[in-house]
């Protein structure tokens, strides 16, 4: 096994103080709101893979089938000896199927938030891929990912951005994003990512509500988090999750509402909630092929192929950067 020393986030207080700032920030907004990378800490992560799971959340399984049929056309435009970064790893299952088909790659760089998550994930693709290096990167991906020293250098740098996770920003931000994605990988690099596809709204809140309500108890450890990590005093019991279909912004919305007028504390700030009144947690944007590529384009890539599953429920494109 090969695996170079974990790059991490500057230090623990940064990131504890900037959490602060993003809750205080997103809760002094009307309507409130709260950024949802901060939905993915340990538990949440595992809240998430268990998500991933559920009979009516059809992007990963979808996503995997379409990955299984055409992993070896997507391994053709990564090129021999190519440098993988993922962006927001977390159990890296797919990545395993690209790996496998790649043609002697030299290194591989997980990406996530979730430090415990990544660590875990990272050393069991280390044992899969001995001959791989696998440097995992604790940190936002959202902002610029500055790479690690490659101890191989690869013939060209290339993402892979798995999920859906792109939906969760909007137009301008996932632009923004792809353009900082398109910097790090350079010209002559390029981008495998997901993306879910417009579709019926039953199929669509159902996926994002389980009758399980794992979703729910995934929405609602955020407030859990803030209670432990921010001195905070949310009653989950007097929040409750929702998630509606947005016809006219093209996307599934995640709120927690209150069921109660109330106080809550966090440190020395108060906020006071109405009965009904919300915090959305997530956004989750659906794309046409088309309206995907064209997204792309404004952020300097090209879509050179992309791969859907029969019912159209889900599509994975490679994108060049140019």
């Amino acid at each position: 096994m090969r695996e170079a020393n974990a790059c991490t986030l500057s230090e623990n207080t940064d990131a504890s103080q900037q959490f602060l700032d993003d809750v205080i920030c997103g809760l002094s907004q009307s309507p409130k709101t709260l950024p949802c990378k901060y939905l993915y800490d340990q538990r949440g992560s595992h809240l998430f893979d268990a998500i991933c799971e559920l009979d009516e959340y059809y992007p990963t399984r979808t996503e995997l089938a379409i990955m299984r049929s055409a992993v070896h056309e997507m391994a053709d435009r990564f090129g021999t000896e190519a440098g993988i970064v993922e962006y927001g790893s977390g159990s890296s299952l797919k990545t395993e199927l690209l790996l496998e088909a790649l043609d002697s790659p030299v290194a591989y760089v997980p990406v996530d938030i979730s430090d415990q998550h990544l660590h875990a994930a990272a050393e069991r693709m280390s044992d899969l891929f001995p001959d791989v290096d696998v440097i995992p990167l604790h940190a936002d991906f959202t902002d610029h990912v500055k790479l690690p020293e490659f101890p191989q250098s690869p013939r060209r740098i290339s993402a892979y951005f798995p999920g859906s996770t792109i939906g969760n920003f909007t137009p301008d931000e996932a632009a923004g994003l792809l353009e900082r994605i398109a910097e790090t990988c350079h010209r002559g690099g390029g981008l495998l990512i997901g993306f879910d596809l417009q579709k019926d709204v039953g199929i669509l809140e159902a996926a994002y509500d389980d009758a399980e309500g794992v979703t729910a108890r995934f929405n609602l450890n955020l407030l859990e988090r803030i209670n432990r990590e921010l001195a905070a005093d949310f009653d989950l019991e007097r929040f409750r999750h929702r998630a509606i279909y947005n016809r006219d912004q093209h996307r599934v919305e995640m709120y927690l509402e209150s069921l109660a007028e109330q106080t809550v504390a966090i440190g020395e700030q108060e906020f006071t909630f109405e009965a009904g009144e919300t915090i959305c947690t997530e956004h989750s944007h659906k794309y046409t092929i088309d309206g995907f590529s064209e997204l792309a384009a404004s952020a300097g890539f090209r879509m050179a192929q992309h791969w859907t599953d029969p019912e159209q429920l889900f599509a994975v494109a490679y994108l060049d950067v140019v």
